[in-house]
């Protein structure tokens, strides 16, 4: 490519909807949200898959580390295998939010797409059990893991390194308005 300053500028745009001012008011609900959870002694549960469980495992460490919310992730490979193998790989996250799942407790689902089946019947699980429901995608903005979540993040993107990147920024920034800080010691 000869002209790699146009290139970049052109990539850059991509990320300009990440902070628009309405993704402001989902930044504080989310914000909110995990506040309570962790006022009344429950947890945030965390699912993806590829980059984005590693995004969920990565939110679920900073909100138990950093923002005192007990949090967890479901990508326990034995976990993922044994479910699927025994209830279909599209049911596992559902039949994992069964298990761990309690009463007033919250599940952050993240899906590039917002169509993957074992993110969406999870999501359904979790609206039909009365779960609050954070949702991260990105790609349409009529995907089925949008139209079910409480609070939802989405990034009008078709650029999956884009859309995950935004995601990890959103995610992040949220356990730092929990802490209250962007700067602080990790002691």
């Amino acid at each position: 490519m000869s002209d790699w300053n146009a290139w970049l500028d052109d990539y850059f745009k991509r990320f300009s909807p990440a902070f628009e001012t309405d993704v402001y008011v989902k930044l504080k609900e989310f914000r909110e949200l995990a506040i309570n959870i962790r006022a009344n002694g429950k947890k945030m549960m965390f699912a993806g898959n590829g980059a984005s469980a590693s995004i969920s495992s990565h939110g679920a460490v900073d909100f138990t580390k950093q923002a005192k919310v007990r949090s967890m992730d479901f990508n326990e490979p034995n976990l993922i295998t044994a479910f699927s193998n025994d209830y279909g790989y599209e049911n596992w996250m559902a039949r994992a939010l069964e298990c761990y799942a309690d009463e007033g407790d919250a599940v952050v689902l993240t899906s590039v797409s917002g169509t993957s089946p074992n993110v969406v019947k999870a999501a359904e699980y979790a609206r039909d059990h009365g779960l609050k429901i954070v949702t991260f995608s990105g790609k349409s903005p009529d995907n089925p893991l949008r139209g079910i979540g409480d609070i939802n993040f989405w990034i009008g993107s078709f650029a999956y390194n884009v859309v995950e990147a935004v995601h990890m920024l959103w995610l992040t920034t949220v356990v730092d308005m929990v802490v209250g800080q962007a700067e602080y010691s990790v002691d």
